[in-house]
Order: structure tokens, then C-alpha cells, then sequence
């Protein structure tokens, strides 16, 4: 067994499983790396956390063949905590939504112009298993995540190009446009309209158009 099933927690588990059924295989050695899945040719990488880091192991393993780097986000969570003041299972005020992985792209922003690269973000509902830990930041309660259970894919959508990041758009968007206007667009923070902002501009999307006093402003290289 190796080390990465060794410290594999159950979310990761169950997608890894999730994208080598049918047919498919687990932990398959590809150059120097080990792929997730492998199924009918393509690659299947889950990366429950971050993207920080994996800039190269993506272009080696895209420079094989096609490959799928699959993140998942909580649209509902389910506490449970175990230890000192044990609680009733409750749940998580904080809701994800698939929009939400422009947090992760800002770290592979150029990845996706790769013709064998792309993200499949799928929303999940998860149970997070909390323990009591005496050590640990009482600001934060004195609780650590042990680990995330997978209960449903209830929604997903691949990513093969950063310009489907239009898609998430709730309104229309005129040019040229700033990060305010954007985040308005996608119904969502000012902080996450500018990584959006960021991602388009370094995957060749779109260019500075001028500034509006201090603010970048935008237009789109081509036509979307």
C-alpha cells in the first residue's frame, strides 16, 4: 500500500472510487507521478484541498494525456464533533457553490489553455468529523477537522477553458468592466471577483482596458 492510500481520508476515497468505476483503475503510475484513476484514457486527479503545488505534476501528466483534476465543494455540511463538549450533529451555516473554484484556479491559471487539461468541480454534501483538541487554538473552539465524508454528488461541471468561467454569471456584463461590475455579475464578494479577474487575465481571457481612478478595468481579448 502506498503512502498517498495511507494517508487518504474517506472524501478522497470515495471520488477516487467514484471516477475508476466502470471499468476503470486506481493509483496508476504515469511517468513519475501516480494518477488518482485512470479510465478509457484519461487521468483522473481528485485534490480535495488546495492547488497550491501541483502546478507540475498537472503539466506532466497533461503532457501524457488527457487529464481531469477533480475538487469538490461543500454545498452543505454536516458537524459531527467527538471529545470534550461533544455535541448533536448540526449544520454548517456555510454553503458552497461551484462558482467557488476560481479560489482554486488562481493557482493553475494558465493550466487550462493545456488542450489536455481540465477541472471538474463537483458539488458535494459532506459530513466533516470534528475531535476535541486541547492543543489546539481556543479561538478556533479547540476543534480539528479529522476528516470529510462524501454523502452525494448533487452537481458538477468541467472546465475546459477559463472563459466558461462566464458561465457563472447571474447578469450580463458590459466592457469594459472592473472587479466591482464582476462581482455584481456573479452575484458574489468583491475578493472573489478579483481572482476571477486575475485567472481571466493570466489565461489570456482578457487585458487591461485602463483604470477607473484606481481599479483595473477590463475587455475581453476575443469575443465570448
Amino acid at each position: 500500500m502506498s503512502i498517498g492510500i495511507l494517508n487518504e481520508g474517506p472524501l478522497h476515497a470515495a471520488l477516487k472510487a467514484t471516477y475508476a468505476a466502470n471499468g476503470g483503475e486506481e493509483e496508476v503510475a504515469v511517468d513519475q507521478f501516480v494518477a488518482d484513476a485512470v479510465r478509457n484514457g484519461t487521468m483522473f486527479e481528485v485534490q480535495t484541498g488546495s492547488f497550491s503545488g501541483l502546478s507540475r505534476k498537472m503539466r506532466t501528466l497533461a503532457d501524457v494525456g488527457p487529464v481531469v483534476l477533480v475538487h469538490p465543494i461543500a454545498r452543505n455540511t454536516t458537524i459531527v464533533k467527538q471529545g470534550e463538549g461533544q455535541a448533536k450533529p448540526r449544520k454548517s451555516p456555510k454553503h458552497g457553490a461551484l462558482v467557488h473554484i476560481v479560489n482554486q484556479l488562481v493557482y493553475l491559471p494558465q493550466m487550462l489553455n493545456h488542450p489536455n487539461f481540465s477541472v471538474e468541480v463537483v458539488l458535494t454534501d459532506e459530513v466533516e468529523l470534528r475531535t476535541y483538541d486541547p492543543k489546539k487554538n481556543r479561538r478556533r473552539g479547540g476543534w480539528r477537522v479529522m476528516e470529510r465524508q462524501l454523502v452525494d454528488i448533487v452537481d458538477g461541471v468541467r472546465l475546459n477553458q477559463m472563459a466558461q468561467l462566464y458561465d457563472f454569471l447571474q447578469s450580463d456584463l458590459a466592457e469594459p468592466f472592473g472587479t466591482k461590475e464582476l462581482a455584481l455579475a456573479l452575484q458574489q464578494p468583491v475578493a472573489l471577483a478579483r481572482k476571477m479577474a486575475y485567472c481571466l487575465r493570466h489565461a489570456g481571457v482578457t487585458e487591461i482596458a485602463g483604470k477607473q481612478g484606481n481599479a483595473l478595468l477590463y475587455r475581453n481579448v476575443e469575443p465570448v
